[in-house]
């Protein structure tokens, strides 16, 4: 097996002999088996998010910005679920614990038909920024940050704009989308920071682990988002549809929105995303990289 002999590599004589007096009996066939069903190292983790990161830096602004466009009005329909399986269920003690699971509904649309959500770019994006270290890699991250974050916002004010402007839902649902929208503004400064640095965190570590989900990238994403809504955690994206939505039926000003929960909240993201999880990831890596380097040279 792959594994087992890239191990003896690093080893020698009675080591090695110990190990593969170890190694199972296995046909061909077998071993085939054996690493087809294997979990992917981390390297390997780490280099298809990558790969995916070059690919999204190369796209153009215009197919950025409308992807991203898509991803802030499909993220209105966490706000709709969330609201609709609150306002139906009882006004009881664990209703959060199943009202909350309508959160990942705009996340599943946006993840699983690949549009453009900003807070997935602080771990995509920063890996090949990170690899390189240069000004050309740094504009063009900050042109796809910015392009996606704004173009994120905008689809969340327009979504919560139809939302909030017209009949679509009735007044009941309409109090319920109030509620989670001032919900998502109580506490201070420090408070919704550290809130969205968990929520950066919680989604960058999702994009972490959806290459090795195959068949389970579904419950990867319900679980985390789920996650970051019972925590009452900050999203940038799916939190400006709830505020943006508390702002046009009167429950708070423009001010509050831009200064005392907009900036904290993406700080908060950013910190979460990029030194969390995508530094820590490009370290464990380098380590291993640097690891297998040093243990050839002493073979050789």
């Amino acid at each position: 097996m792959k594994a087992i002999k890239e191990e003896t590599k690093s080893l020698d004589g009675e080591q090695e002999d110990e190990l593969i007096e170890r190694k199972p009996d296995l046909t061909a066939n077998e071993e085939k088996q054996v690493e087809e069903r294997g979990t992917p190292r981390a390297a390997v983790v780490y280099e298809t998010i990558r790969e995916e990161g070059e690919f999204e830096m190369r796209r153009s602004v215009s197919a950025l910005a409308w992807s991203a466009f898509a991803a802030g009005l499909s993220m209105g329909f966490s706000l709709i679920a969330e609201g609709l399986l609150r306002t139906h269920l009882p006004d009881v003690s664990w209703r959060p614990l199943i009202s909350k699971f309508g959160y990942s509904a705009g996340f599943l649309i946006v993840i699983l038909g690949r549009q453009q959500l900003f807070t997935e770019n602080t771990l995509t994006v920063i890996l090949p920024l990170l690899l390189r270290k240069d000004g050309k890699t740094l504009f063009c991250v900050f042109r796809l940050w910015t392009t996606v974050f704004l173009a994120n916002v905008a689809g969340s004010f327009i979504f919560a704009w139809v939302v909030s402007h017209t009949d679509i839902f009735s007044p009941d649902i309409k109090h319920t989308f109030q509620e989670i929208g001032r919900e998502a503004m109580e506490g201070g400064w420090i408070t919704i920071f550290l809130r969205a640095i968990f929520a950066g965190w919680l989604i960058a570590l999702m994009v972490w682990l959806l290459p090795a989900a195959e068949t389970a990238r579904v419950w990867i994403i319900i679980i985390m988002t789920y996650l970051v809504a019972l925590g009452g955690f900050a999203h940038i994206i799916a939190g400006s549809v709830e505020v943006s939505y508390a702002i046009l039926t009167g429950i708070s000003d423009w001010s509050s929105y831009f200064a005392g929960w907009m900036l904290p909240t993406l700080l908060g993201n950013i910190v979460g995303g990029v030194s969390l999880v995508a530094v820590l990831a490009h370290a464990q890596v380098v380590s291993e990289k640097n690891s297998g380097e040093k243990a050839k040279k002493k073979s050789n």
